[in-house]
């Protein structure tokens, strides 16, 4: 079902990018538009990963980092990607004020997990244990692929769309389309584009919410590191994200959720919609099933050199 969703989303997205570039270019453009779009799904499937990681200027961390925070993140992880029967995934920090995570990667042998160090800084070691674990569950459900391609192609679109309103003046009876054509691609394409990764995303963060309360043990700690980091991404700006705003779906929490048009076609649902179905979800599972094994995930240097109360907001950056 995962590979028909990517297969279709694809499919979808690339007759967007064709049909701009026959709106923009007649016949031509479209044979030109599509053997680019070719080209970018498959580059996109080997090395779109690669390219939203430098993007972020992800740095992997490991266990011989010199800061006990990252010591224990990077143990969290590896425990419960191996509780998941997950390979173990590249590890990473992202320097950035705004607390959030995300996954990527075309399969579970070639992913990576990256929180920010504004998410190490302000959440306790459950909640990050929580999101981290939501992240995994995007590994083990195959989604990563599905979002890093989705976000490359959607990006795509949107500059195809800023392109064309250099086609704007002239003559364009020639054009299909003309002016009126143009810029009514210019409005709607990013749009259409959004829908498309509104319509499969939603979904998808429902499900790893669900999966990855399992693989963490601990429900109602991912809804509340949920609540903390949607009022946080409310109040910092993430540059990254608001120059590349298609990158936005690859996170726990929209980055851009400060930005007011952006909630209309976001590709996250609602954080209280999330928090809802995790609470009743953790009812269900009963405590005994909410007790994370931090002894079988903390190296024993650093088992007690982080509380499991709120990290102080100043947290190991500083």
């Amino acid at each position: 079902m995962n590979h028909l969703k990517t297969f279709t989303l694809l499919a979808a997205l690339t007759a967007l990018f064709v049909g701009l570039g026959y709106l923009l270019g007649g016949p031509t453009g479209m044979l030109v538009a599509l053997v680019l779009a070719g080209g970018m799904n498959l580059f996109s499937y080997w090395n779109a990963d690669r390219i939203v990681l430098k993007m972020y200027r992800a740095q992997p961390v490991d266990e011989q980092h010199p800061n006990a925070v990252v010591r224990v993140y990077v143990a969290d992880v590896v425990q419960m990607a191996r509780n998941a029967g997950l390979p173990r995934p590249v590890i990473a920090i992202i320097p950035n004020d705004q607390p959030n995570a995300f996954a990527t990667g075309r399969n579970p042998e070639n992913a990576a997990v990256c929180a920010t160090t504004g998410l190490l800084d302000m959440l306790s070691r459950e909640e990050i244990r929580g999101v981290m674990a939501h992240e995994l569950a995007h590994v083990k459900n195959r989604d990563t692929l599905t979002m890093t391609v989705t976000a490359t192609v959607a990006g795509a679109i949107a500059a195809l769309a800023n392109f064309a309103m250099f086609f704007g003046g002239g003559d364009d009876r020639e054009r299909p389309g003309g002016l009126i054509g143009t810029l009514a691609l210019m409005i709607l394409a990013p749009m259409a584009a959004g829908l498309v990764q509104m319509a499969i995303s939603r979904g998808r963060e429902y499900e790893a919410d669900r999966v990855g309360a399992g693989i963490a043990g601990d429900p109602e700690a991912l809804a509340s590191a949920l609540q903390k980091i949607d009022g946080h991404a409310r109040r910092i700006v993430n540059p990254t994200a608001e120059r590349n705003p298609a990158s936005g779906q690859l996170f726990i929490i929209n980055p851009l959720a400060g930005r007011g048009a952006d909630n209309l076609f976001s590709t996250h649902p609602a954080t209280g919609n999330r928090v809802k179905a995790l609470m009743a979800l953790g009812t269900t599972m009963g405590p005994a099933a909410r007790r994370p094994d931090f002894a079988a995930a903390a190296p024993r240097a650093t088992t007690t050199s982080v509380p499991t109360t709120p990290v102080s907001r100043s947290g190991p950056w500083g």
